[in-house]
C-alpha cells in the first residue's frame, strides 16, 4: 500500500521516515520528494508498505503525530490523475489574427 506522508519537516532524512513507519511491519520503501532544482523537501513523502494491515495500522498510528517536531498528516496516497488534453495550456491562439 502507498502511503502519504504530508507536514515534514524539512531535515528528516528518509532513514527516519522509513524507522517511523517500520514500527509497524516492514517497508518496502521511504521517499522524501524534493525540488528537482535545489534538491530541498518539499515537505511531503511516501512510503510503501506491502501488508496492507500494517500499513492501515501505521496510519492510524501515526496520523496527527509528531515526527521531528512536525505534527504529520498520514493516508492512504490517492493514485495520480491521469494526465489528459484538458489542462494542455496553449500559445495565446492566435489572438488578434483573423
Amino acid at each position: 500500500m502507498n502511503i502519504y506522508v504530508g507536514n515534514l519537516s524539512y531535515q528528516l532524512k528518509e532513514e527516519e521516515l522509513s524507522a517511523a513507519f517500520a514500527a509497524f511491519g516492514e517497508v518496502e520503501s521511504a521517499r522524501i520528494i524534493t525540488d528537482r532544482d535545489t534538491g530541498r523537501s518539499k515537505g511531503f513523502g511516501f512510503v510503501e508498505m506491502p501488508n496492507r494491515d500494517e500499513a492501515l495500522a501505521a496510519i492510524e498510528g501515526l496520523n496527527e503525530t509528531e515526527l521531528v517536531d512536525r505534527q504529520i498528516t498520514v493516508n492512504e496516497a490517492r493514485p495520480k490523475a491521469p494526465r489528459d488534453g484538458a489542462r494542455r495550456g496553449g500559445g495565446g491562439g492566435g489572438r488578434g489574427r483573423y
